[in-house]
């Protein structure tokens, strides 16, 4: 295991190829190393149906050269000098980017908070055999439920390595664990599926795999003998936290400044006015201790720090990385990632912060309408805000709970949803994002 968390080897490496990448003629360059350890198990009716284990270090080095930018990939065991010379040869027959930069040296991290995201638990398959079986076992248990999709358990570890020809030199690593099952109650055309799983940083804050199959079971026999309603054009939705967690990640694309440069998202005009109703808050903080996306520092070594996006409704951040952010005349905030050998802007903790009603209390106070616990399709057109999504949930009706509904659409636009939510007060923060359950008026639903 400390051969694996220890990153000095591969920083080294990476400073070996940007001092190569200087000589063979980069005015610039950065290096990054991803790194990747998993291991899991999947069972199905009390049988192992698979093992995987896998590891890498993804070596990237990206050169510039005046306004011209390449990137190269490679794994372990290439020959740094032929990589680094490779990439200088493709910067100096590439096109210009006015906005390809390393991140401005001021703003580069010099020290960083331990966030405690690494837990060195070690985890055999045989445990994890083991919590799948149980996940299942106590799923089947549940009366109603006729069969199993699977279920499974996982432990993983990564990080990022990353050197700067501008004097930045950082690695981190955080670890993963998982437990999940799913499970078939009914028979023939009436069968119905559910699902539940947990997700943490450290093993021993992972619920009980036997909980998770338990309430995966209870779920699914909720569903049976569902019903369509009829079409209504001014229906109250209210979001489970589940499919709450999704709806806020369109909140997160929306402000997302690489969305905004393109003038592909329907907020790209809205900076400091308000696009959610008064009293409501996204927030997004990279250092959490123990946060499920916490970082000590972003994809190009800038650390960020807690931002309220959306402030009492208002906006007022986007989602910037560094070229993104001069591409619209501001400045990084920290939330540059590495994907392959690129930065793009992207959330880390994002919450959308709770109100102050107990989920119950905001059924209640419905009367009649839908609550929905799982959303199907893609009808989301974040140029316009345009929202129309096959949904599965229960009806209310008297303001509880009362039977199983499918095969129904929801629809409205964004803009409109926004203005229009109400947040209980249930927010689960084990996600990197985090929503409670929330209710949004005035919605179309497409029925029977």
């Amino acid at each position: 295991m400390s051969s694996e968390i220890d990153s000095s080897t591969l920083l080294s490496r990476a400073s070996q190829l940007i001092d190569l990448a200087r000589k063979a003629g980069a005015d610039a360059a950065d290096a990054v190393v991803v790194r990747s350890r998993s291991q899991s198990v999947s069972v199905r009716l009390g049988k192992v149906e698979g093992t995987e284990s896998s590891e890498s270090d993804d070596f990237s080095l990206r050169v510039f050269i005046g306004k011209r930018v390449a990137s190269v990939s490679a794994n372990p065991g290439f020959d740094l000098q032929a990589l680094a010379e490779r990439a200088v040869a493709m910067a100096k027959v590439s096109p210009e980017d006015p906005f390809a930069c390393l991140a401005d040296e001021a703003s580069l991290s010099r020290s960083y908070p331990d966030l405690q995201l690494l837990d060195t638990t070690e985890v055999s398959s045989e445990m994890l055999r083991e919590a799948g079986l149980a996940a299942e076992a106590a799923a089947l248990a549940v009366k109603g439920v006729t069969n199993s999709s699977g279920a499974g358990a996982s432990a993983g570890m990564g990080g990022l390595v990353l050197a700067t020809s501008h004097g930045f030199e950082g690695s981190y690593m955080a670890s993963r664990f998982g437990h999940s099952v799913s499970v078939i109650a009914g028979e023939g055309t009436g069968m119905e599926r559910d699902y539940d799983f947990d997700s943490r940083l450290y093993y021993a804050e992972l619920d009980d795999p036997s909980e998770i199959g338990r309430r995966a079971g209870e779920r699914v026999i909720k569903r049976v003998n569902p019903r369509q309603v009829p079409t209504g054009k001014d229906v109250t939705v209210i979001f489970d936290p589940r499919v709450a967690r999704g709806f806020v990640g369109h909140i997160a694309g929306a402000i997302n400044g690489a969305s905004v440069a393109r003038k592909s998202s329907f907020l790209r005009d809205k900076m400091g006015q308000q696009v959610l109703k008064s009293g409501l808050s996204i927030t997004d903080d990279p250092l959490i201790v123990r946060g499920p996306s916490s970082r000590p520092f972003d994809g190009e070594g800038v650390s960020g720090e807690r931002l309220v996006m959306i402030e009492d409704g208002v906006l007022k951040h986007w989602f910037l990385s560094t070229s993104t952010a001069r591409e619209l005349g501001l400045e990084t905030n920290g939330r540059g990632v590495r994907g392959g050998t690129a930065v793009s802007p992207s959330s880390t903790n994002l919450a959308l912060e709770p109100g102050d009603t107990s989920p119950e209390d905001l059924i209640r106070s419905v009367g009649n309408g839908f609550y929905v616990t799982e959303l199907i399709g893609h009808g989301v057109n974040m140029i316009t805000g345009e929202y129309s999504r096959g949904a599965t949930g229960f009806w209310i009706e008297n303001g509880e709970l009362t039977f199983p509904v499918s095969e129904v659409t929801i629809a409205s636009n964004l803009k409109e949803m926004f203005m229009r939510l109400t947040p209980a007060n249930d927010i689960d923060r084990k996600f990197g994002v985090a929503a409670p359950t929330f209710a949004i008026e005035g919605m179309t639903l497409a029925g029977r």
